[in-house]
């Protein structure tokens, strides 16, 4: 049997349609360019809310983060938030490519979910981007909170690929004020070294080497096992409860899987889900895969949840 033969139809179609050459990171003003338009396309329809408002996240050297909320046609109550923080391997992305996916989320959570333009590498490698997922984390903790009028005790982070490796050092980082982390095939360890690496190691969607390039670019030589990096590396005790949804076809599955379970031996909740026949980067397919929105709808499930009294 081939490794593609467990693929869901919905996935190989995508595959025959758009990853056939898509350049490599270090061609990196067409990889940003390629990502965007992979997340236009196939991303579907933008659903509607009820409101939409760019804000500006002051950092701490004096800089500032752009970052975009959105509201919940159906708002929750209480009126909690989700910090989210979008993929494409540290080095792409931004709130255009995750417009579709923020407000579907904010819809499926009842939640205030606030997208981060965090600052990409190489222009701005670790731990910059780091450093603005906390900020982002702490100001909707505190003045995010008066400013868009939710309850500041009931914040979630969240993020896919890259963008989860930094929601999940944010969740460490505030692990007393965040109520869950909310992850999607996380990249959590600069080693590479889970198994899954190896059995999808030339991956159509995200081969090893690009993952490898990503790394690089984002560590720019710094220490792989520091755990702002490697969340793995870290120590978990103590963190916010999980939701960690990795997709079965993909060099970072176990890595997802293997921090749920080193937060369950800490003692913390970690819920997994393994979306069946899907590749890295689903989540951004939500308009010709069916499984984008039932992650999406989890994800929100799982903020409902943890939001709530």
């Amino acid at each position: 049997m081939s490794a593609d033969d467990d693929l869901h139809p919905q996935v190989r179609s995508v595959l025959r349609a758009s990853f056939g050459a898509a350049p490599a990171p270090a061609d990196l003003e067409a990889y940003r360019a390629s990502y965007l338009q992979t997340s236009l396309e196939l991303g579907g329809a933008a659903a509607p809310v009820a409101a939409v408002e760019d804000v500006v996240i002051p950092r701490g050297d004096g800089g500032s983060i752009a970052a975009r909320a959105y509201r919940s046609l159906v708002p929750a109550d209480p009126l909690g938030a989700i910090v989210w923080c979008h993929g494409g391997g540290w080095i792409a992305g931004d709130l255009d490519s995750f417009d579709h996916v923020v407000r579907e989320l904010a819809n499926a959570s009842g939640a205030v979910c606030v997208s981060v333009d965090y600052r990409l590498a190489p222009e701005h490698p670790f731990p910059a981007g780091v450093q603005d997922a906390h900020a982002a984390v702490a100001w909707a903790i505190g003045h995010g909170s008066e400013q868009l009028g939710f309850d500041g005790a009931r914040v979630c982070v969240g993020g896919d690929s890259a963008g989860g490796a930094l929601a999940a050092s944010a969740a460490l980082h505030e692990r007393r004020r965040v109520r869950a982390q909310l992850l999607v095939y996380p990249a959590l360890d600069a080693r590479m070294a889970s198994p899954s690496y190896a059995e999808f190691a030339d991956d159509a969607v995200l081969p090893a080497v690009t993952m490898a390039e990503c790394w690089a670019a984002y560590l720019d030589g710094h220490d792989p096992d520091d755990p702002e990096a490697s969340p793995l590396a870290g120590d978990v005790g103590g963190a916010p409860a999980a939701y960690v949804a990795v997709a079965a076809h993909d060099v970072l599955r176990d890595d997802g899987l293997a921090y749920a379970q080193a937060l369950r031996e800490a003692g913390v909740e970690a819920e997994t889900e393994v979306f069946a026949g899907m590749v890295h980067g689903f989540l951004r397919f939500g308009g010709v895969v069916d499984a984008a929105h039932e992650a999406i709808g989890a994800i929100g499930d799982a903020a409902r949840s943890a939001i709530a009294p």
